[in-house]
């Protein structure tokens, strides 16, 4: 049977500050997860992508900004959802195991791809062909991600995961220098994209057929959750304390210096989703889960927290709302431009300058997206994959 979309619906007793679904003790990993998701809204929907803030732009090839630290935050937190549902998956037997993780990852990468296909009609009516339709992306190396990882803490626990990160990383950098350059037209990774999938199922925003979510460069990016399921596990053995804090940031700061220092000879990059920019990325998501565990889950701060505590319980749905939301503003046409453009020029722009109006775009787009999730929160509505 092909894998179901699950929508559980609770009903909400007592605080509303504070909904059923959340316990305090996971409440750190949910902010996290809510706060990628905030994020990568705003960095996906400007008004404008030629009036941007530095900061919400990505690196043009080599180096990374906090755009770029996005996406492996995501899969940084599949990994830490990834350690809390061990327990209940641990004790399915090979098959039922299996069965499942198969299911879900199968799940998220079809989701990804209808996503790409959406509306599968052109504006003049014509159907868009399968030759025609990109086949990795966001959600796909989610879910391939996701497979994978589960397959090696599973049968190979935290050692596995431990031995199967740096295999992955030394490994694919190898291949990176044995089969090309760091360069955008000449890396291993679009080569290998190019033979399988072929250039009319690749993205071509750089000015040629290369998937920054390409087939290779999925491989590292599994590292991305086994590091989010490492840094869990690591707190649930040993507590939140003060001394599994200091671990965490100093892990993360750990992670950030070798990935400077290996910079010198592998380039920190995005898109090709190098072994340096996984450590990296790896130690940020650290440093940053330390101190939301010590603030949250320690101090027992909540103000603000249920704001990002929504969007972290449906999101995966919010995601993909957010991006049929921006496919139907861009269908849609007001006075001979597009929904999108026309907010942006005509509702937000003659008010402020171009950057600012950019973003208070985005930023209105979030909230937007927001409320769908606070909605479905309040009434206790939450899509399962």
């Amino acid at each position: 049977m092909f894998p179901r979309v699950t929508v559980e619906t609770v009903t909400s007793h007592g605080n509303p500050e504070m909904p059923p679904s959340t316990t305090s003790r996971n409440l750190s990993i949910d902010v996290l997860r809510g706060l990628t998701l905030a994020l990568m809204i705003v960095v996906n929907t400007p008004g404008s992508w030629g009036a941007q803030y530095a900061p919400l732009m990505h690196a043009p090839w080599h180096g990374y900004t906090l755009t770029d630290l996005v996406f492996p935050s995501f899969l940084f937190v599949v990994g830490c959802a990834l350690s809390l549902s061990m327990k209940k998956l641990a004790a399915m037997d090979d098959a039922s195991f299996l069965r499942t993780v198969f299911r879900r990852g199968a799940l998220i990468f079809l989701c990804g791809f209808l996503l790409y296909w959406f509306p599968f009609y052109t504006p003049d009516g014509a159907f868009i062909p399968f030759d025609d339709v990109r086949i990795m992306g966001v959600l796909q190396r989610i879910g391939l991600c996701y497979l994978i990882a589960a397959l090696v803490v599973r049968y190979g626990g935290v050692r596995g995961a431990l031995a199967a990160g740096a295999v992955l990383l030394l490994g694919y950098w190898w291949v990176l220098r044995q089969f090309g350059d760091y360069s955008l037209a000449g890396n291993a990774v679009r080569t290998l994209d190019l033979a399988v999938l072929g250039a009319s199922h690749m993205y071509t925003g750089d000015g040629m057929p290369f998937d920054p979510e390409g087939i290779l460069s999925t491989l590292p990016a599994v590292v991305n959750v086994l590091g989010g399921y490492l840094a869990v596990a690591w707190i649930g053995r040993n507590g939140r304390s003060l001394r599994t804090v200091a671990t965490l940031l100093a892990a993360g700061a750990a992670c950030i210096l070798v990935a400077h220092g290996w910079d010198a000879v592998l380039p920190i990059n995005k898109k090709l989703w190098t072994s340096s920019y996984v450590v990296v990325s790896v130690g940020w998501n650290l440093i940053l889960l330390a101190v939301l565990v010590w603030t949250i889950d320690m101090r027992g701060l909540r103000a603000g927290t249920y704001f990002f505590d929504v969007f972290g319980k449906n999101t995966l749905f919010i995601y993909m709302l957010s991006t049929l939301g921006v496919v139907a503003l861009v269908r849609l046409r007001v006075g001979g431009m597009s929904l999108y453009q026309w907010l942006y020029q005509e509702a937000i722009l003659p008010w402020t300058e171009p950057v600012l109006a950019s973003f208070l775009f985005a930023l209105g787009y979030m909230l937007a997206c927001w409320i769908v999730a606070y909605a479905m929160d309040r009434r206790g509505i939450y899509v399962k994959l």
